[in-house]
């Protein structure tokens, strides 16, 4: 079974307490375009990640979350001047570094956040099921391209009845594996 492959280029997850700070009382997020997973969607705003040696733009996805979190690319983190950036999972922010991040209305620092986000395939339980797999299982993905197949272990499967089926890898890997437009992936 077949699916898509999409590249995550970095971005940041706000709460809504950030979002007010960067860019003013009571700002609600613009939905620049809708994203695959449903619910999820790409913003106008954009923020100013500043770390110790650079700083890069990035946009926020929304809607806001729990947490700010912010992914990057092991090349984004280096452009930053930030180490020991880990690879994580969404949502478990525990122990990673923080930064500055800059809005047109203010600035926040935030303590922890920052990580490289883990490969990972969104399914429904049925897409699941298709496949003989659950939450959290481990899989390799043959992903092939013109001149660049690449097989992607360590990918974490996600399940949730909210999901479509996709899976997520940062540029760097896309950029490795020659994986540009539309490609698919396949458990090996």
């Amino acid at each position: 079974m077949k699916f898509i492959v999409e590249t995550s280029a970095r971005h940041i997850h706000v709460t809504q307490e950030t979002l007010e700070t960067l860019f003013g009382k009571g700002h609600i997020l613009t939905n620049k375009k809708d994203l695959s997973q449903p619910g999820q969607y790409a913003c106008e705003e954009k923020v100013e990640l500043i770390g110790p040696k650079g700083s890069l733009k990035v946009s926020i996805l929304g809607p806001t979350r729990p947490a700010d979190q912010v992914e990057l690319s092991f090349t984004d983190a280096r452009t930053l001047g930030l180490k020991a950036v880990p690879i994580r999972e969404s949502g478990d922010v525990a122990g990673t570094p923080g930064l500055k991040l800059v809005g047109p209305c203010g600035e926040v620092e935030i303590a922890e956040g920052v990580m490289i986000a883990k490969r990972h395939i969104h399914m429904t339980p049925a897409d699941a099921e298709v496949m003989g797999l659950k939450d959290k299982d481990i899989v390799s993905v043959k992903v092939e391209t013109e001149g660049r197949t690449t097989v992607f272990g360590d990918t974490v499967v996600r399940v949730s009845p909210k999901f479509a089926l996709a899976m997520h890898i940062d540029t760097d890997e896309a950029n490795a594996a020659a994986a540009f437009g539309t490609v698919y992936g396949q458990i090996v």
